[in-house]
């Protein structure tokens, strides 16, 4: 009897062993870095990680999204320009390097840095719905973020404003055109914008175009207009895209609507001296997180009538903004807010200035080319007299055969974006400063390159 006894007391204790063991292993699956993983979100968080883990020798990027290996279950490396090969290890000394692009890359080390609190799991089940519970368009969660990081900042006023969202700038910039051009008008409003001026606003414009809006071009030929009937629309852009100047309003009077594209206006790129309060501003993430792909963007507006035209044009046009797209962008003010702003847009300022620095070092050796000339200002956010850290350079060339200037630098296989598009001179080109570092680093190997070819090129 005592053996049967003995005998069946160790098949408890072994059975409560192997469910120690059991449990054990169960909460180690469940339990992963310090983090309780849910069962159904770890198969997406495993995949993320084993493409996060894909190196692409540093010279690209693999993305849960992509083209997948032949005969793996494992997506391509997107390669940078000027890189290629499986792995984006091969190197393409004779490749043009693209300096045309508004892609904001330099801000994705930051967010590699970032990777676990900027993480996001999104359930199958999600926001399924066209409106949120209260029948909104707009996550009311996002609009708080959007308000504090302004407060922030200090870059705008939006205390007893209305935020309206959109996909990126673009579809903003359009509603704002709508929303402030007069109905059943004898005739259109002439939307204008000061030479030079970021592109989209023309193309745009002329492709919406309607009996209630016309595009107009130059602002300067209705600056001392007195026909107090005609509706006139401005584009100001502050900081401007292309030369990155602090532009203002130009017309006056009540017949004057300006739309302020405040896209650049973040410490990235230059000093905030006071909060932005016009009537109608307009932000986006492209510029502020770097997530261009995204489509993100926001108008700040101080009058109802206003805010409901374009809330009306957001419902009708796409039904407001993806629901997704609304929750990543939470997710990322919310990093961002983390430190009060400091690690982002210290990041951001120290990348910008260390490449206009290398920049303008680079050209003050030419005597054949010249860079825009900003004046440095106190920026409230840094507490301190600062520089301007463009994100383009508005390059000239000077001598007067060189009467092209995008012409002579993709002779030397710099591509940039010709002054014309802008409504510039042909003297003019762009060159984007927001890419990655492979394409800024090459951007001035080959502008060094051209510098020291020229005769009677100074010296250091």
């Amino acid at each position: 009897m005592a053996k049967i006894q003995s005998s069946n007391n160790n098949k408890y204790v072994l059975c409560l062993v192997c469910s120690m063991i059991l449990n054990l292993l169960f909460m180690t699956n469940l339990y992963v870095d310090s983090e309780w993983i849910q069962s159904w979100s770890s198969r997406a968080a495993r995949e993320a990680e084993a493409v996060a883990a894909i190196s692409c020798s540093g010279h690209g990027r693999a993305y849960l999204d992509g083209v997948l290996v032949d005969g793996q279950n494992q997506p391509v490396c997107e390669c940078n320009t000027c890189f290629s090969g499986p792995d984006c290890s091969l190197f393409l000394s004779d490749c043009d390097v693209n300096a045309d692009g508004g892609d904001p890359l330099f801000l994705e080390p930051f967010w590699m840095q970032n990777a676990a609190n900027s993480a996001l799991v999104v359930a199958g089940w999600h926001r399924m719905s066209y409106t949120y519970e209260d029948s909104n368009l707009i996550s009311q969660e996002l609009e708080t973020h959007i308000r504090k990081i302004h407060a922030i900042v200090g870059n705008a006023v939006t205390h007893k404003r209305f935020i309206v969202l959109g996909a990126g700038s673009t579809q903003l910039l359009n509603a704002a055109v709508h929303a402030l051009s007069l109905d059943n008008s004898s005739s259109p409003a002439k939307v204008v914008a000061a030479i030079p001026f970021y592109p989209l606003y023309e193309k745009q414009t002329v492709y919406f175009q309607s009996t209630d809006f016309k595009f107009d071009g130059d602002v300067s030929l209705w600056k001392n207009s007195s026909d107090t009937s005609i509706n006139l629309v401005e584009f100001v852009t502050a900081p401007n895209n292309p030369d990155g100047q602090m532009n203002k309003a130009v017309l006056k009077g009540p017949n004057t609507k300006p739309i302020y594209d405040h896209a650049y206006y973040w410490p990235h790129y230059t000093p905030i001296t006071a909060p932005a309060d016009g009537n109608l501003m307009i932000f986006t993430t492209s510029k502020l997180t770097g997530h261009a792909g995204s489509r993100f963007g926001w108008a700040v507006i101080k009058d109802e009538s206003v805010y409901q035209k374009m809330y009306d044009y957001m419902g009708v046009n796409t039904m407001g903004v993806s629901r997704d797209t609304q929750l990543r962008a939470l997710k990322l003010l919310k990093v961002v807010l983390e430190s009060g702003g400091r690690e982002i847009f210290e990041f951001g300022h120290n990348t910008m200035r260390n490449r206009w620095e290398k920049l303008s070092n680079t050209i003050s050796l030419s005597n054949r080319f010249t860079l825009q000339q900003i004046p440095p200002q106190y920026c409230t956010f840094f507490h301190k007299v600062r520089a301007s850290s463009p994100a383009f350079a508005w390059v000239k060339c000077e001598r007067e055969e060189d009467i092209n200037c995008y012409e002579v630098l993709k002779a030397a296989k710099i591509i940039g974006r010709a002054g014309r598009i802008f409504q510039g001179q042909d003297q003019y080109v762009r060159l984007s400063l927001l890419r990655s570092q492979d394409d800024f680093d090459l951007l001035i190997h080959r502008l060094s390159k051209l510098v020291s070819e020229e005769n009677g090129a100074k010296t250091m």
